[in-house]
């Protein structure tokens, strides 16, 4: 196998060795299979496209033609003109199938079902990764910035992961991205053997002609590649912990501190406000877990996994925690009063074998929790959560908890809360819209007390406001997001939950969002299912007394707890219509198949059946909420920007290399020579000594001594390196010259130690000489441009010419 081929082989396997990182997304995972197929036919005609051979630009146009055809007969054969040549049909369909992708990307929970437009999705992007590195490194025969495309594959899937990238995709990956850059230093070996061994013979007086291996200075392209090869494996450690992703990044510890009897550290929660959503549109619901509970009545029995307590203006999230190891048993409840009716129960649960998140659901507010493997405690949300990697999968774990039955009077007559507590829990950002402050105080008009304010708004939301439940909207962003969602009146959970706790921050009322699941199903064996659709977001509001509060905005989800109804007959409920107690609806023993009742419905007093709620006024609101996967490719977007002020230092990596592998492969010609020469000016350059062309080469060295302050070995070097370069230029017959590539790596060194550290920062990162890329830029651009100008008349000439000859004219 040629030198070529198999650099071609390695960047295909480099490519599916990335796209590993995809296959926890999605299931099944054929589509991998077919993208293999696909990508291996398209190198196959980058290939023979490059024995024939073609030039650079024309063998890319044969590959991305082979991918467009491949495409079209896989996704659009029906359209298609005999099936492979893509018509204004095949177009219209890819179009209609990107659409649905990018839906069915934001609709589908991980893993998601592979739906055409995803499988096209990750086929398409598969192909696209593997034609830039196939491009890159074979094709213009420079595997280490390959590198790149093959990290922005692998971030897309980190950043995706509800986990992040397992560690395992991590090294396929860079073992992927390792084996085509040896596949690249075996080629070039192969070629140029010399700039990898010695030169002359190991025992050379001055130093040149080290054997590989001893102490000098890597080579040149060696260097290169581990540079860019270590810049690329850095960021893909970095990049995933900063994309958007439910769990975080390869690196991200949702626990902190050493892990069992470690005491402190803190954690970073993430929003589960997408994996809420993509629960509720399931197109088939399954089971999450399933619990055995000493409580009579479940209907309060909400499972808790975490509460977010952080809001900006654009979205509710978790703030940012100390955790400590699980007590044995966990601390009474904040600003729970022993007046208030409790009752203790237990329950015991086991999650299903698929189900993996880092937070435990749990009843609230939870005693004592007896569970084995690695899990910290978070003492202001009373949660647990997993550390190093520890998840929810397949647990069977007991939790001892607290019934609290407050009445309406207890909850009426609370005293205020501590001024800290206060002071952190009713934030409200300046960026929130009036229409929120405004719409909150109109709704509790004549409410008197903080607890009636509350009740005015659950009701407000779940009664008589003229609300839809619609989980077809999605959550959204930004500051307008609650101001949309007031006026057009549709939404789900979690529009209901952030915006009450939204309004009654600004009423002062401590408030705060919970996410977890409502109480499920009641099952035959006495058990209870809890599934995807019963996935539900709740506000709490604390009072003094009580603690934190469960209050239910949702219109036909979940229960109205008893001490969320008002004293009809008092002063605060004018104006408001008595809502129908939802005590009433005593739940069936039996098995359902509907935990809950579906969109814009509600259950009956008996609960038997579901009615219609009155329709909502107002249009459905556009969605400005971002996409995970189109939040992934504005992250990818920022890293290319960040990354393009490396291109100068890479280009001048890229030039150094080439010059130096030509000056050690063939020390005694002057092509060689020359390359030495032009590296040492251009090295000068970057350390601020700019070339003079004016200066003879002896001139020229002995300036870049002076001004370098180069030591006796380094100005030596430089004098044996412009001392061959007079040779070339006028001697008759030039003296052979070896080591040049050594003496030009002894004048930059000595150029180094001589800068202070700005000036070699300046060298490394910015090098002045990469103004050559420039110039050859612009050179390129104006011969582009002439010889467009000069083709229009030239044409016409031959033309005219053509016309005028008598065997032109005969005819």
């Amino acid at each position: 196998m040629s030198g070529r081929a198999r650099l071609a082989l390695c960047a295909t396997v480099a490519t599916l060795c990335a796209a590993g990182a995809l296959l926890p997304l999605v299931d099944p995972v054929s589509w991998m299979f077919q993208a293999a197929a696909l990508l291996a036919l398209m190198t196959g005609a980058g290939a023979l496209a490059r024995r024939v051979p073609l030039a650079r630009p024309l063998t890319i146009g044969v590959q991305v033609l082979v991918a467009v055809v491949l495409l079209t007969f896989l996704f659009a054969p029906g359209e298609a003109i005999l099936g492979l040549v893509p018509g204004p049909d095949a177009v219209a369909e890819f179009g209609r199938l990107l659409r649905d992708g990018v839906q069915d990307v934001g609709r589908y929970a991980i893993p998601a079902p592979v739906t055409p437009g995803i499988r096209l999705l990750l086929v398409a992007g598969v192909l696209v990764i593997g034609l830039i590195v196939d491009a890159v490194a074979v094709t213009y025969r420079s595997a280490a910035p390959a590198g790149l495309p093959l990290l922005a594959l692998y971030s897309v899937a980190a950043g995706l992961s509800q986990g992040g990238a397992d560690w395992l995709w991590f090294l396929v990956a860079a073992a992927g991205y390792l084996l085509l850059l040896l596949a690249e230093g075996r080629d070039r070996l192969s070629q140029w053997g010399r700039v990898f061994g010695a030169t002359a013979g190991p025992g050379r007086p001055d130093g040149r002609g080290l054997p590989f291996g001893d102490a000098g200075p890597a080579p040149a392209p060696v260097r290169t590649g581990r540079r860019i090869g270590a810049l690329a494996l850095g960021i893909a450690l970095v990049v995933p912990a900063a994309l958007p992703t439910l769990d975080g990044g390869l690196l991200a510890r949702t626990g902190g501190g050493p892990g069992p009897g470690g005491g402190g550290g803190t954690i970073s929660a993430v929003n589960p406000v997408v994996s809420l959503q993509d629960s509720l549109n399931q197109p088939v619901d399954k089971e999450v877990l399933n619990y055995r509970t000493t409580a009579a009545d479940t209907r309060d029995l909400y499972l808790r996994i975490v509460a977010l307590d952080h809001f900006d203006g654009a979205s509710w999230k978790p703030s940012e925690r100390t955790v400590t190891d699980v007590p044995d048993r966990l601390p009474e409840p904040a600003g729970l009063s022993a007046t208030v009716d409790r009752a203790r129960i237990n329950t015991s649960i086991s999650t299903a074998g698929w189900y993996a998140q880092n937070w435990l659901p749990l009843p609230y507010p939870a005693s004592r929790v007896d569970i084995s493997g690695r899990w910290r405690y978070e003492p202001q949300g009373r949660t647990l959560v997993g550390d190093r990697g520890q998840n929810t999968r397949g647990l069977q774990y007991q939790v001892e908890s607290l019934q609290v039955r407050p009445t309406a009077r207890q909850l009426a007559t609370s005293p205020a809360p501590p001024e800290d507590l206060l002071r952190e829990y009713t934030k409200v950002p300046d960026s929130l819209p009036g229409i929120v402050r405004s719409t909150a105080r109109q709704v509790t008009h004549g409410a008197s007390t903080a607890y009636a304010k509350a009740v005015k708004l659950q009701d407000w939301f779940a009664l008589y406001g003229g609300f839809t439940y619609n989980t077809d909207v999605r959550a959204g962003s930004g500051a307008q997001a609650i101001a949309r969602f007031l006026t057009d009146k549709q939404g789900f959970c979690v529009h209901f939950s952030f915006s009450m706790a939204a309004m009654a921050r600004t009423l002062g009322i401590p408030a705060r969002v919970a996410v977890g699941f409502t109480p499920g199903t009641k099952q035959p064996d006495g058990t209870t299912s809890v599934s995807l659709r019963d996935a539900h977001a709740w506000p709490e509001l604390y009072f003094q007394g009580i603690g934190w509060t469960r209050f239910e905005p949702t219109p036909s989800r979940g229960s109205i707890p008893d001490y969320a109804y008002q004293d009809t007959s008092g002063p605060d409920a004018a104006g408001r219509p008595a809502p129908e107690p939802s005590r009433a609806r005593t739940p069936s023993d039996g098995p359902t198949t509907a935990p809950s009742c579906g969109p814009g419905e509600r259950r009956s007093d008996s609960g038997a059946t579901c009615t219609a709620l009155p329709a909502a006024s107002g249009a459905r609101p556009s969605d400005d909420g971002t996409s995970p996967w189109a939040a992934a490719a504005l992250a990818l977007a920022a890293l290319l920007v960040l990354l393009l002020p490396t291109v100068p230092s890479l280009w001048r990596l890229r030039t150094r290399s080439r010059r130096m592998t030509q000056a050690g492969a063939d020390g005694d010609g002057a092509a060689a020579t020359l390359a030495a020469w032009r590296e040492l000016l251009d090295t000068a350059w970057d350390f601020g000594i700019l070339p003079d062309d004016a200066l003879t080469p002896r001139n020229a060295a002995a300036r870049i001594i002076r001004i370098g302050e180069l030591q006796p070995e380094a100005a030596a070097a430089a004098h044996r390196v412009a001392a061959a370069v007079e040779q070339v230029l006028y001697a008759p017959q030039p003296r052979p010259a070896t080591g040049l590539a050594l003496d030009v790596q002894r004048v930059r060194a000595g150029l180094a130690a001589a800068a202070n550290r700005g000036i070699r920062l300046r060298a490394g990162l910015a090098p002045r000489s990469a103004a050559r890329l420039r110039w050859a830029c612009s050179a390129r651009w104006a011969a582009l441009l002439l010889r467009f100008r000069t083709s229009r008349p030239v044409a016409s000439v031959r033309r005219a010419t053509t016309a005028l000859r008598p065997g032109r004219q005969r005819a």
